[in-house]
């Protein structure tokens, strides 16, 4: 099966989410594989205000469940990148079989055929 197609949706999907990470995030310095939130724009002018300490800490949390979904989807499309270039992509990493064509089509970056997604 020709895996280009796939390569070049996977590698536009890569793009895209990596510039969403930015708006929330910036790449861990010890570890270039992992994301971490940022503070965002909401500054704590007077941190003895618990209405400011709390609309901080909200903010900081809703940037990190958007940073955790999207980090999760740019390993998953890391991964699946690194599958192609090493000839692994579109078999099952569970029972080793192909993965169904519109189970790539559906997500080109699934590591297992329908019967082993869950």
């Amino acid at each position: 099966m020709a895996y280009e197609e796939y390569k070049q949706v996977l590698e536009k999907e890569l793009e895209s989410i990596t510039e969403e990470l930015k708006t929330v995030g910036r790449i861990n310095p010890a570890n270039s594989q992992d994301w971490e939130p940022t503070e965002g724009e909401h500054s704590v002018e007077n941190p003895a205000e618990p209405g400011e300490q709390a609309d901080h800490i909200e903010e900081f949390e809703e940037r990190t469940a958007i940073l955790k979904e999207l980090e999760t989807r740019w390993n998953e499309v890391k991964t699946a990148l690194e599958r192609i270039d090493n000839n692994t992509y579109g078999t099952c990493e569970v029972c080793g079989e192909e993965i169904q064509k519109e189970r790539l089509d559906a997500n080109p970056a699934a590591q297992t055929c329908s019967k082993h997604m869950n």
